[in-house]
């Protein structure tokens, strides 16, 4: 059994699939684990490190021989077509996105594993790759914030006075938005929430913030612990309230996203004219169009006297960390589900968490998800 890790090769990518403890791992298996050189090094992991782990580095991997390839991002059609057919690749493989990719691994009959699609029940927890990023992205989003905001975020009481605390809204309380709540609020924030979903209410006071409630019998609620889409009458009002809430605001953290849809659009060009002049606006929704039309992906703009920030890959800049869970993450799914103990492969394919991720298989689309 030959485990292949690849080196991303997409701008602004420094995270990594493996690190030496789950190289340490997959060898206890029986496995042999290829590393491509230099591949940890935007994670500030060394192939030294790895090669004291037990793995092989490799300038130019054999991909051919490989029977598992881990990626984070969905690799380049020259790795893809070097695999050999009945390969098994697990990466966040971009399936709403990075649809023409599908077709290269159709072509070489690859088991394409994408773990965005992971079903959100309890005993897939440890291989939520979705939750262990968004984390990571809600934490750096608030320290970026607080970078550029030319303020404190506490309350401080002075001799020569006393300093307001700064007000932070975030806008979607999912798993980004929660983890930006806390750390807003750890760093002596005023913090607010506006979330469509019911069940986020409670959440958003535990942690110490206020939830701001659209008066409406509709609730967003969606299977998974996902939001649906709402009713133009529910947007109108929703609109409204979050304008007034704005005006007051310092920072704010927008998170919303429907799968496979763009962005919905919560924050309007006339809404950023009336806030804040020098507050700051963390859009995490910047690769799926932005929560507001003014975002610019992968840039930092300021418009109307707020600054707006739109990068795509937020989890990247925590990189170290984040590539530390996603690939206890992978190692968590390929042990569960595709290995046996002896480290052969033993497939279970028929298991819900393998149907609900399995994008190709045998030259075939297979995830109705996504067709």
């Amino acid at each position: 059994m030959k485990i292949v890790v690849l080196r991303e090769r997409k701008t602004g990518e420094q995270r990594v699939a493996a690190t030496p403890d789950s190289v340490k791992k997959f060898l206890a298996l029986g496995a042999s684990v290829a590393v491509e050189k230099g591949a940890g090094i935007g994670a500030s992991i060394t192939d030294a490190t790895y090669s004291e782990a037990g793995a092989s580095i490799e300038a130019s991997p054999d991909l051919n021989g490989a029977d598992i390839v881990l990626c984070v991002r969905p690799p380049e059609d020259a790795a893809i077509a070097q695999l050999k057919e009945g390969a098994m690749l697990l990466g966040m493989l971009e399936p709403y996105t990075a649809k023409a990719a599908v077709a290269a691994y159709n072509a070489r009959k690859l088991a394409a594993f994408s773990l965005e699609l992971l079903p959100r029940i309890s005993r897939a927890q440890s291989m939520d790759v979705l939750s262990s990023q968004s984390n990571l992205a809600g934490y750096r989003a608030v320290i970026d914030a607080a970078a550029i905001f030319g303020k404190a975020l506490p309350m401080m009481m002075t001799a020569a006075g006393t300093v307001a605390p700064a007000k932070a809204l975030v806008l979607g309380a999912g798993v980004a938005g929660l983890q930006a709540i806390a750390t807003a609020k750890r760093m002596g924030a005023v913090v607010s929430a506006f979330d469509v979903r019911t069940a986020a209410k409670e959440q958003v006071e535990s942690l110490g913030g206020k939830f701001i409630e659209v008066p409406a019998e509709e609730t967003g609620d969606a299977t998974g612990g996902y939001a649906k889409e709402m009713s133009d009458d529910y947007k109108r009002k929703q609109s409204e309230l979050i304008a007034e809430t704005l005006k007051k605001q310092d920072i704010v953290i927008s998170t919303a996203l429907i799968p496979g849809k763009p962005a919905p659009v919560l924050i309007t060009e006339d809404m950023v004219k009336d806030m804040k002049t020098g507050s700051v606006i963390i859009d995490l929704a910047a690769a799926n169009g932005g929560n507001c039309p003014l975002t610019v992906a992968d840039e930092v703009v300021v418009r109307h006297g707020v600054t707006l920030v739109g990068y795509t890959n937020m989890p990247s800049r925590v990189a170290l960390d984040a590539s530390q869970l996603y690939a206890r993450n992978l190692l968590n799914f390929a042990t569960t589900l595709l290995l046996a103990k002896d480290g052969s492969l033993a497939v279970k394919w028929e298991d819900e968490l393998v149907i609900g991720t399995l994008l190709t298989r045998d030259g075939q689309s297979v995830n109705a998800t996504v067709k």
